[in-house]
């Protein structure tokens, strides 16, 4: 069976959708004839074989919109004859390239997200994208939310759409030990406008001895820089940038616990949520309209508050510093929910299992 995902970018692009494709295509690897083709950043095309995958970093056309336009694209599908073509959304570019390429393959799609900053692109490229969704064998989802919230999922047959959750590594956590920001709570995420570290910072504010880190980068870098500094928090919140994969594990490992402070529903999963219950820490998140607060069980796993209430989530933060005993047993709620229902091997096999399953073209 020749499999041909299309995304916008891998490894080692470590952002969530990236994490998730590596995972997924490393488990199907040895199951069918995978390729894996997403954006170079650079105006040349690059062939790879990244931990067995074959990955194709296509050169980029241009960029517009946050959407890489690959030219080749197209053809490289007709080329690579694919009996599935398994796309990544959002991503206009990829639905647009399958259609130019004369729809090869069985269509498959892995849902990630509604289109949410683009509202007047999106009113002209709802009906084309609607196309896309019903020309699907089968539109994959982690959260049955994604379906709820999505005003695009929500009209589709139900026998047309499938849940199967993000399956996410257990990693080698170093035994916990007190470090130079003992005790804090720790945020990971890239430095943009839907994940509210600003709002975090400020919640800091009321929070007695506790330190805040927050691990990332990105364009509001240099304003939340600012903003520790306006508020007098520099001895309490830390942002640090360019962090190992070794260290980011010990700050797991290290933390009293995690929080995740999304403001907008650009934040669909949070795959750093089960990457805190796997280093057993209970988690503080927010009740988007996404696939956030599924994850994350409020009162069994974590605590779920408003989006962007400061107060709320100052007072969250303070009842799980308070309250040891109840993170802890949090904390093991969280390690067992993620072995159940965040696992790599169930991913892979729902996932083949669904390509197996549909009609042969």
């Amino acid at each position: 069976m020749r499999v041909v995902h299309v995304g916008k970018y891998y490894w080692p692009y470590q952002r969530g959708i990236e994490t998730y494709l590596k995972v997924l295509s490393e488990g199907l690897s040895p199951l069918c004839d995978l390729s894996v083709i997403v954006s170079n950043d650079k105006r040349e095309t690059v062939e790879e074989n990244i931990d067995g995958v074959r990955v194709i970093r296509l050169a980029r056309s241009f960029k517009l919109r946050g959407t890489d336009f690959l030219f080749s694209l197209p053809d490289k599908l007709k080329e690579l004859k694919p009996d599935i073509v398994h796309i990544h959304l959002p991503n206009p570019w990829a639905e647009t390239a399958w259609k130019l390429a004369g729809r090869p393959g069985r269509l498959f799609i892995s849902y990630h997200s509604d289109i949410i900053r683009q509202k007047l692109l999106l009113k002209l490229y709802a009906p084309f994208h609607r196309s896309t969704l019903e020309s699907a064998e089968k539109i994959i989802v982690a959260t049955p939310n994604h379906i709820k919230f999505s005003p695009f999922l929500s009209k589709l047959p139900e026998e047309k759409l499938a849940v199967i959750p993000y399956g996410v590594r257990e990693e080698n956590y170093p035994v916990p030990e007190e470090n130079e920001y003992s005790p804090y709570v720790l945020s990971v995420g890239a430095l943009v406008y839907y994940k509210g570290f600003d709002v975090l910072i400020r919640a800091m504010k009321e929070v007695e001895g506790l330190k805040l880190v927050i691990v990332g980068e990105g364009p509001l870098a240099k304003k939340l820089r600012s903003l520790i500094k306006e508020l007098g928090l520099e001895e309490r919140v830390f942002l640090l940038e360019g962090v190992s994969r070794e260290k980011l594990l010990a700050l797991y490992s290290n933390c009293e616990f995690f929080t995740l402070p999304s403001v907008y529903r650009s934040e669909a999963f949070g795959i750093v949520q089960v990457e805190a219950f796997l280093a057993k820490k209970a988690v503080v998140s927010t009740d988007l309209a996404s696939g956030v607060p599924w994850v994350n069980v409020n009162g069994v796993t974590g605590i779920v508050v408003p989006p962007g209430d400061e107060k709320a989530l100052s007072e969250a933060l303070k009842a799980l510093h308070s309250a040891p005993e109840r993170r802890a047993a949090m904390g093991e709620a969280a390690y067992r929910r993620a072995k159940e229902v965040f696992s790599p091997e169930k991913m892979v096999e729902k996932t083949f299992a669904l390509y197996s399953e549909a009609p042969r073209a």
